[in-house]
């Protein structure tokens, strides 16, 4: 099943019939659901999530409306900071026709003990999708979305709310799905077709940084994504850093199944030979976000100030793990595409010794912010999946429409 890519230089109407048409053959099952973690999702989900993210970007760069909703609220969760994320699912609301509202935690009934099943229900009434980012806290982050789900789906079915709200994952502790899509689209895009992505090697590398606490789904969903598609995946990283087993699992597996490979290797010099493609992040070792939430559940702040100590010390033996122009000889004639979700520690400018050489990010900083501009589109595709039953057929209806998003001058 081969993917029409998105090009400037070929941004005609037919490609956009194309897509539609690809997406008639992928249904899904995510109607009146919600999108969290994309390894658990059979293939045909994600080449949905793709077809229709690509369709509305080009229906986009045609200066077509995509609204889809006359009324109805988009509502963002953040338990963690953002820019990207924040401001791409406020931009897919927006674009899908939603207006947007932030949930703060610190000014709602939240701080005087309203649990999660009532807040879920008091925030859905006119409700399209609730977005959620908690990603910090090592088994929780996955686990409060699920029961927002949860919550909002009883209230749907008892007859309180007149619609099942959506749930998207922005990010939590497991996976990170609209930024790997979004990664993903780019390398389709860079590459022309994601056939054309089988056999290149994808480097998912750790990277020092002069901070500690960073999430663990970045890498995780690169692996269990990539591995689909019949790429060669090695997951480098100082021995201590592991992942959690689901995703190195499921990348194992997704790996055998296209024809790609998967390996685990704790050099990034040997993980960056011949790579096509390399991804160096940085992320916290497993066993000290374990011992993170911990802690965080005791109120033992001292405690974990001093945890924070230890792992920047031990950060700090791995320094020489930084992706340099060197380190870049060594991918496939020098030439790899450098990939990062953002922001990246920059050495010599957001910080005196980081994950990347300034020469580096800026030679690949167009790359970089195409790929990011996929975000939105990824996000209003995972809201159109979860709020139509006819996804395909709704975007035809755009499309013959024909409804300018601007008053034409």
């Amino acid at each position: 099943m081969e993917i029409v890519t998105f090009t400037v230089a070929d941004s005609n109407l037919d490609k956009v019939r194309q897509l539609i048409a690809a997406l008639e053959k992928v249904p899904t099952k995510l109607y009146n659901d919600s999108f969290f973690i994309t390894w658990r999702y059979p293939e045909e989900y994600i080449r949905a999530v793709l077809y229709a993210a690509e369709a509305m970007q080009r229906l986009n760069r045609a200066g077509k409306s995509l609204r889809v909703f006359d009324t109805g609220l988009g509502i963002s969760i953040f338990r963690d900071k953002s820019t990207r994320t924040r401001y791409s699912f406020r931009s897919a609301c927006n674009l899908l026709g939603l207006m947007t509202e932030e949930l703060d935690e610190s000014t709602s009934q939240i701080a005087h003990g309203e649990t999660v099943r009532e807040t879920a229900s008091m925030i859905s009434f006119l409700t399209e999708v609730i977005g959620i980012r908690d990603d910090m806290f090592i088994g929780q982050g996955h686990a409060y979305q699920e029961e927002v789900a949860a919550s909002v789906e009883e209230s749907y079915k008892d007859g309180i709310l007149a619609q099942r709200p959506a749930v998207v994952n922005l990010q939590c502790d497991m996976d990170h799905p609209t930024q790997a899509l979004a990664d993903l689209r780019g390398m389709i895009d860079y590459f022309g077709g994601i056939e054309n992505l089988r056999g290149k090697k994808i480097a998912m590398s750790w990277a020092y940084s002069p901070s500690y606490g960073k999430p663990l789904s970045v890498p995780q969903g690169i692996i269990g994504l990539m591995s689909r598609f019949g790429m060669n995946v090695s997951l480098a990283y100082p021995e201590g850093y592991d992942l959690l087993d689901e995703p190195v699992e499921a990348a194992r597996k997704f790996a055998k199944e296209s024809g790609g490979s998967f390996e685990i290797v704790h050099s990034m010099a040997e993980s960056f030979k011949d790579a096509d493609i390399v991804y160096p992040k940085s992320w916290a070792p497993l066993s000290v976000m374990k011992k993170r939430t911990e802690l965080l559940r005791a109120g033992k702040n001292a405690e974990l100030k001093e945890l924070e100590q230890q792992c920047l010390a031990n950060n700090a033996k791995y320094m020489d793990w930084e992706c340099t122009e060197e380190m870049m000889k060594l991918t496939r004639d020098g030439k790899a595409l450098y990939c990062h979700c953002l922001p990246a520690d920059i050495t010599d400018v957001s910080c005196k010794h980081g994950e990347v050489a300034a020469s580096v990010f800026d030679r690949y900083r167009k790359e970089l912010y195409l790929e990011a501009g996929n975000k939105p589109f990824v996000i209003a595709a995972m809201i159109l999946l979860t709020r139509f039953p006819n996804p395909a057929a709704t975007l035809r209806q755009l499309m013959e429409r024909d409804l300018d998003r601007r008053l034409a001058q």
